[in-house]
């Protein structure tokens, strides 16, 4: 398959904003915010961000003195790969995902955001996906894959109404958590709906 097979296309864009009944502008504004170098990098993997405060909870802390740098009980972005590039850095994030892997697997996969909406695999279930391989699965295959999962997690989670009526903070706080200012998420979003729909 090739690299734009994998790609979302403008029919993927509106088919998802007809299934959350909000404007294709919308969609997109996400989409670039949660992934502005797409879902996969260049090796064909997708962008991931491994969260080792979420690893933590998972396994009850077990690996917090052992291996700090993918097991913490806060959040901090001070353990995230660093690198020149947005595929090296997601490769360093591929790196501490299989070191946390080599420890619990499953819950080292449920304790990453996946793909180009950043969805964690704790949320399988939420994206209409039976079981977490099932989600990785999804997460492997194509960005329209990824599209799906974004349109089952803003239903289940209901959060199509922020999109639909652009209520961006709402928006973010459902779907990024309650720090999402810091990162301001909904600013961003805000900004990229107007590139969008202008």
């Amino acid at each position: 398959m090739s690299a734009t097979a994998l790609l979302l296309t403008e029919h993927d864009f509106v088919r998802a904003a007809a299934a959350l009944a909000c404007s294709v502008a919308a969609v997109k504004a996400v989409s670039e915010v949660e992934a502005p170098f797409g879902g996969f990098d260049a090796l064909g993997r997708p962008r991931i961000l491994f969260e080792g405060h979420k690893f933590s909870k998972a396994t009850q802390g077990r690996y917090d003195a052992s291996h700090p740098s993918i097991s913490h009980a806060r959040w901090t972005r001070r353990h995230y790969a660093v690198g020149p590039t947005p595929d090296a850095r997601n490769a360093g994030e591929h790196s501490r995902l299989e070191l946390a892997s080599s420890l619990d697997r499953d819950a080292a996969l449920a304790s990453a955001s996946w793909g180009k909406f950043q969805i964690l695999g704790a949320n399988h279930l939420a994206c209409g996906f039976p079981t977490l391989q099932a989600f990785i699965n999804a997460m492997y295959s194509s960005e329209g894959r990824h599209l799906d999962a974004f349109v089952g997690f803003v239903q289940s989670e209901g959060l199509d109404k922020h999109l639909q009526e652009r209520r961006w903070a709402l928006f973010a706080r459902g779907y990024n958590g309650p720090d999402y200012a810091i990162n301001r998420y909904d600013t961003k979003m805000a900004d990229a709906y107007r590139k969008f729909a202008a």
